[in-house]
């Protein structure tokens, strides 16, 4: 609320009814910019261990497929160990050739991420486009 001198009499003051929104502006300037220059540190890559997940529980199918990845690099499907060159082979047996059933992955947490992008790319280049990744549950923590 601001007040203005009037001239007509002497000692008087008149109220005027206007809000000043400049110093508004300029805050919300202000934070604006703030935010701005704040929100890129925010997205820094950080270490994660990826093996772990908090997301729900997604339904299995009856009888899943599981390709798992030891941590010296063998992989098996089921209980059966296969080299990489015969698991193409060995899942169309698994899956009766059907290319479109989602094949579940088990890495070691040792595992490095060039080895299990290896297996996923033979299993892509053969047709199972359907991969899904198998993690531990973790308890959700509230931030």
């Amino acid at each position: 609320m601001s007040l203005r001198l009037g001239s007509s009499s002497g000692d008087d003051f008149e109220v005027q009814h206007e809000i000043n929104v400049t110093p508004f502006i300029d805050v919300i300037l202000v934070l604006l910019i703030i935010f701005m220059v704040a929100a890129p540190l925010a997205t820094v890559d950080i270490g994660v261990n990826l093996p772990a997940s908090t997301a729900p529980e997604q339904p299995r199918p009856d009888k899943p497929v599981f390709v798992t990845i030891k941590p010296d690099a063998t992989i098996a499907i089921g209980e059966t160990t296969v080299t990489r060159e015969e698991l193409a082979g060995a899942l169309d047996t698994a899956t009766n050739s059907h290319k479109d059933e989602t094949i579940f992955i088990r890495a070691d947490k040792a595992l490095s991420y060039g080895e299990l992008m290896g297996v996923m790319n033979v299993l892509r280049d053969n047709g199972y486009l359907k991969l899904a990744l198998v993690g531990l549950e973790a308890p959700a923590t509230k931030p």
